[in-house]
């Protein structure tokens, strides 16, 4: 049986697509192409290249084909580098979500060519295999990924030609992508709702109690809960393939509000509001700020911290943050068109916030407590409740499972 085939011997595989700028890749370009279709996989070459319309040997796509997915085709070819980068990004974009062949991609790319094909690979759904050799792997990718799964290696060596690293490191990408595609795991068919729920390390024993409270009746979803964590959670409400949400850790909101390292994106409780899908939410980390401990503003350094790992200190919020954290979030939850149940834990939001722990401040949840409760308008679709529980305890992690079957069973 050919590779190209699918397992039961008959329809041919869908191709791979193999992407970046042939004019100054070409090289590398056509060592992957070989590599991946000695493998057995049919595979598609598209050129990005913007210095002019070009129709180079070996090209499946050229780029003047991709150009015409632009709403002005002629902005992809112009003296302007970024300009011209920008607009064929624009058009790659646009040029993968018209197809319908994809059964993997792999992109390469410097500084230019990653900023060129990011767009596209983040469009594509996730479980699509999709690889990154990008000369930026090593630094902050945050841009480069968004939510995507998308899978990145860095070449070790600058990608312009062919040598005895180069050789390696980019077959071991072809190689990584030929697998995925050649053997391919299969989603599980659940018939079980899937829930998404946020999480920190501090709020861990609250997110264990409620995932095992469900586990008969949800597939239950965590998200780490900073700006990513909580963009692809959202993103997969928007997009139908979550049908509630349990904020246990809304903690990247406090982030987002003065000025964290891992914010919240501006349309955070966005999707929950349009979709009108069930939220269930409490106050999970939002006794803290999280920073980079090399990025620690010099405003913050003689405040009460904790040393969370190497790389991550904690700021410990105060009445007044958390004042303004809380009048934020009921303004957020007030917007929600569907569902909301909220639960307040009164003996503290997180593993640190608890007494003889370094953030345990009972004013200061005071203040949370009081702002949300003020601010929070109470109807027929949004409650508010409060439990004279720590945000860990077993019981408090019980009441979330037992407000989302409440909502469910309503739905």
């Amino acid at each position: 049986m050919s590779l190209a085939q699918t397992s039961d011997g008959n329809a041919p595989r869908l191709p791979v697509y193999l992407a970046g700028t042939v004019d100054t890749k070409g090289d590398e370009l056509g060592y992957l192409r070989d590599l991946l279709a000695h493998a057995g996989l049919s595979v598609r070459v598209v050129d990005l290249s913007t210095r002019q319309p070009s129709a180079p040997k070996g090209v499946s796509i050229f780029n003047s084909d991709v150009a015409q997915f632009h709403p002005e085709p002629e902005s992809v070819f112009q003296s302007d580098r970024g300009k011209a980068i920008g607009a064929m990004s624009e058009a790659f974009r646009r040029f993968v979500l018209s197809r319908r062949d994809i059964s993997g991609i792999l992109a390469i790319g410097g500084s230019g060519g990653s900023a060129l094909v990011a767009a596209a690979l983040q469009a594509l759904p996730i479980g699509l295999p999709k690889v990154l050799v990008s000369t930026l792997a090593s630094g902050d990718v945050s841009e480069y990924v968004g939510v995507a799964d998308l899978h990145l290696v860095h070449p070790v060596t600058d990608i312009a030609g062919l040598n005895r690293v180069s050789r390696v490191v980019l077959g071991n990408a072809a190689q990584a992508l030929a697998g995925m595609v050649l053997q391919p795991v299969r989603p599980r068919l659940e018939d079980r709702p899937a829930v998404g729920l946020t999480m920190y390390g501090v709020t861990t024993p609250c997110v264990r109690t409620v995932r095992s409270q469900l586990e008969a009746e949800a597939d239950c979803i965590p998200f780490h809960a900073t700006d990513k964590g909580g963009r692809a959670l959202e993103l997969l409400l928007e997009t139908g393939l979550l049908s509630a949400f349990i904020d246990v850790t809304p903690s990247d909101l406090v982030d987002a509000l003065f000025g964290g390292s891992f914010p919240a994106g501006p349309d955070r409780l966005g999707a929950t509001s349009r979709s009108g899908k069930p939220y269930v939410g409490t106050l999970g980390a939002l006794d803290m700020i999280n920073f980079r401990t090399a990025l620690l503003p010099e405003k913050f350094r003689s405040r009460l911290q904790v040393q969370h790992n190497a790389f991550i200190t904690l700021i410990r919020t105060t009445p007044g943050e958390n004042e303004r954290v809380g009048r934020f979030i009921a303004d957020k939850l007030n917007q929600c068109s569907g569902p909301v149940w909220l639960l307040i834990p009164e003996k503290g939001v997180s593993a640190l916030d608890a007494p003889g722990q370094a953030f345990y401040d009972p004013e200061a949840d005071a203040a949370l407590f009081k702002a949300v409760e003020n601010g929070f308008r109470t109807t027929d679709q949004h409650r508010l409740e409060r439990l004279p529980l720590h945000i860990n305890d077993e019981a408090f992690g019980r009441a979330l499972a037992e407000a989302y079957l409440a909502m469910a069973s309503d739905g």
